[in-house]
């Protein structure tokens, strides 16, 4: 896993409940977060044929709100925000002025002139500032709420099932309903009364769940009631290791690996993440992404499948004929799918599915094909 060393590491409201559940602990964006609880190949597993839920509340979250909240977050991040419908969420880009990613985050139109952005954990203060100082100019306010919000992830085929136990009969639709990237208001049965919480089909993991918004305050009892109500069908709580596991094979990005303030969206695949069509005026870092996209990117994020057993790991060397023409950004033995994946990026002329390359294992070369992302995808 990718981590910020801060020096002292910030505990989430979920923290004892992790200690209770024997949780190994890592540094993660200056957070203290649980790493694995028993098995982390168990937790993958879980995500996969059951359920998985994960304390996500180092995440941040902002609000933006105010008469020109969406046509300030057209001019602060890359994608069109001021399109997205009232209940839904949109993927999107912090980018700097030239170009470079500062972040990716989603965000969540609450109301006509109010937003609710999430950036990733270390990158939250970043996020913040740049959001502040881009606001200068626009009749909108930036709340940083991330100190007194937890999230919560429920992930997995039976993510449904177990949400539809904790609401009344009134709200089922609600849940059974939501699209993906979409989020409602939902109020959660439990033993000490029921919890308000925003609940949002998105996720990290390349299943099927939610995401639920809810005040520090009432976190450890809802993490309880939903460990409770998932016994049934097999959710295991889970840490980051599966996370990781779980979003490579999906073939999701990780900030610091495959994205940084040095990393090209096009090179990322995301250039249609980027709305260079936005008529309402530039956007932060506009001219910078025009002209990548025209000269084009020199390397290009790519999946890469292992023919040996050996995986490859972040920052290895790869090569053709000893030359060295990329580097892997991500790499793990798939738990899924029982052979070695990595995401990498490489020079483009060698980008095309089908191209057989080196990895530099320590010194021995192994090789992988290029295949398309991501490596797993749902029934």
């Amino acid at each position: 896993m990718n981590s910020t060393d801060t020096g002292v590491s910030r505990h989430t409201a979920l923290y004892a409940e992790h200690e209770k559940l024997g949780a190994f602990f890592t540094d993660f964006g200056g957070w203290q977060m649980p790493l694995k609880y028993q098995s982390e190949l168990a937790e993958h597993k879980a995500v996969r044929e059951a359920a998985g839920m994960f304390d996500l509340s180092h995440m941040g979250e902002v609000r933006v709100s105010g008469p020109q909240a969406a046509e300030f977050l057209d001019y602060a991040l890359v994608g069109k925000l001021s399109a997205v419908s009232v209940g839904r969420a949109k993927y999107s880009l912090l980018c700097n002025e030239d170009g470079g990613i500062i972040d990716d985050l989603i965000s969540y139109r609450r109301a006509e002139d109010s937003y609710l952005v999430v950036p990733n954990a270390g990158n939250a203060p970043a996020v913040v500032d740049a959001l502040t100082e881009r606001a200068a100019r626009f009749d909108v306010e930036v709340a940083d709420q991330s100190v007194e919000t937890s999230l919560i992830a429920v992930q997995g085929p039976e993510s449904e099932a177990i949400l539809l136990w904790l609401v009344d009969a009134s709200q089922h639709q609600d849940v059974t309903e939501l699209k993906y990237y979409a989020a409602t208001d939902v109020m959660l049965n439990t033993n000490v009364g029921p919890i308000d919480v925003l609940l949002a089909r998105t996720g990290y993991t390349g299943e099927d769940g939610f995401e639920l918004y809810l005040p520090n305050a009432q976190a450890a009892q809802l993490w309880t009631v939903l460990l409770d109500a998932g016994k049934e069908v097999g959710l295991l709580p889970a840490g980051l290791a599966a996370r990781d596991s779980l979003r490579l094979e999906a073939g999701m990005p990780l900030y610091g690996n495959e994205l940084s303030l040095q990393t090209s969206p096009y090179a990322a695949g995301l250039g249609p993440v980027v709305a260079l069509t936005k008529k309402e005026g530039d956007f932060v870092g506009r001219a910078a992404l025009e002209a990548q996209k025209e000269k084009g990117a020199d390397r290009k994020l790519v999946g890469l499948k292992g023919q040996g057993r050996r995986a490859a790991r972040s920052h290895y060397p790869i090569t053709v004929d000893g030359t060295t023409i990329g580097e892997v950004s991500s790499g793990a033995l798939s738990p899924t799918l029982g052979y070695p994946i990595a995401m990498a990026y490489v020079d483009v002329s060698h980008a095309e599915p089908g191209t057989t390359v080196d990895v530099d294992l320590r010194g021995k070369p192994q090789p992988f094909d290029v295949v398309k992302l991501p490596f797993y995808k749902r029934g």
